[in-house]
């Protein structure tokens, strides 16, 4: 039979502060990392909310669109030069991106149309540049191997992290049998796996998109009821019995 030595709502004050502010601080900064994915990965396709599309440009890329700089210039840029220039600049880069015809017009078309932005804002590239107009003549094939690979890692050691604070002080919680509780206790871990595995999966083949969101959502969701259930626990309950809704019948 399970001992437990100790639950959440009678914790004693220092160590209930110490689980308290943990979990505050860790729930907002989960709303914060959701609000960062809604601004990079969740405007992939140009669009406010995050959607299969999102993840597909992100991890995918754009390949059936040709290069960076034609998928630009087909989309978000479209507008922004005359059409005869616009059409010259793409086909000059599905033909090879020949330095001859650099030298001849693009160069010139580039520098009337697109460094007053592209050389003047440093967050975006200086086109004019032969080595930055070089990058974006590159298909788009989502994230960089490396770059990947670095985040995997820095993903799973830092929110495994998290998970595991934050499922350690739910451990102590009461009213869930344990069979429950180490499912819930578990399901973040394994939606983590699923969630960066996904990222690889879909890197290589589109149709594993879904399962970002669903790994995203399932270790968010998970971490969500683990926390509001241990503040609840730590603070209402004992809350209620130290300030009962009326008083014992003896005491009337």
């Amino acid at each position: 039979m399970e001992i437990q030595r100790f639950t959440l709502s009678n914790v004693a004050l220092p160590l209930k502060t110490l689980f308290s502010g943990y979990l505050l601080v860790v729930g907002l900064g989960l709303l914060f990392a959701g609000a960062q994915i809604m601004l990079t990965h969740g405007m992939a396709d140009g669009k406010i909310g995050l959607s299969v599309d999102d993840i597909v440009y992100s991890y995918y890329g754009k390949r059936d669109e040709g290069s960076k700089l034609v998928a630009k210039l087909n989309g978000s840029m479209k507008d922004n030069a005359p059409p005869e220039v616009r059409m010259a600049m793409i086909k000059w880069a599905e033909t090879g991106a020949s330095p001859e015809q650099w030298d001849n017009r693009i160069s010139m078309d580039v520098d009337q149309y697109c460094s007053p932005c592209h050389a003047n804002i440093s967050t975006i590239p200086d086109l004019s540049n032969p080595a930055e107009m070089k990058k974006v003549l590159a298909v788009d094939e989502g994230q960089p191997m490396a770059t990947m690979t670095r985040v995997s890692h820095i993903h799973l050691f830092g929110i495994s992290f998290i998970f595991f604070f934050i499922g350690w002080i739910f451990t102590y919680a009461t009213g869930i049998a344990p069979l429950h509780k180490a499912i819930l206790i578990s399901v973040p871990f394994a939606f983590l796996i699923i969630d960066v595995l996904a990222w690889w999966l879909t890197k290589l083949n589109p149709g594993f998109a879904w399962f970002v969101i669903i790994g995203g959502f399932g270790y968010s969701l998970a971490a969500t009821i683990m926390i509001f259930t241990s503040l609840y626990q730590m603070w209402i309950p004992p809350l209620r019995k130290n300030h009962p809704a009326s008083p014992p019948a003896d005491a009337r």
